[in-house]
């Protein structure tokens, strides 16, 4: 199975000069917790999450108006749209991330395949407890 057959297509995202208040808008409008970030071509730069809103600009009493671009995670993980299932599983279990973001060959977003996803057609099993290890590390 290749990841295009496992992603789900025309994923929401945001620019890295949004505010963060437009993303938490964004999140709760289509009720999900993880938003890629993206330059002006599409390509992925970065991520931001729930929790990195919570952590990273709530808890640091930083204002509404802080740009995405800040307290976005910049690691990026992405795989190939063409690429083998297996290898996004490896991916998302070797950078400990719950979701992994499917770039064509350009490097621009097009999908997200997440935990749930793989859950929901295969035995997660494996990648869950490496992913989750990052829990326990305090």
């Amino acid at each position: 199975m290749q990841c295009s057959d496992m992603m789900k297509g025309q994923p929401e995202y945001i620019g890295p000069k949004a505010v963060v208040c437009e993303a938490a808008q964004r999140m709760l409008e289509k009720n999900i917790g993880f938003l890629p970030v993206c330059d002006s071509t599409g390509v992925a730069i970065g991520t931001v999450t729930d929790r990195d809103l919570a952590v990273r600009v709530v808890a640091k009493g930083l204002p509404a108006t802080t740009q995405v671009g800040d307290v976005m995670t910049q690691e990026v993980v992405t795989c190939r749209t063409t690429d083998d299932l297996e290898r996004a599983k490896t991916l998302m279990a070797r950078h400990q991330k719950s979701r992994i973001m499917c770039v064509d060959e350009m490097g621009r977003l097009v999908g997200v395949i997440s935990l749930s996803d793989i859950a929901r057609e295969s035995d997660a099993s494996d990648i869950l407890s490496r992913v989750a290890a990052r829990e326990s590390h305090v």
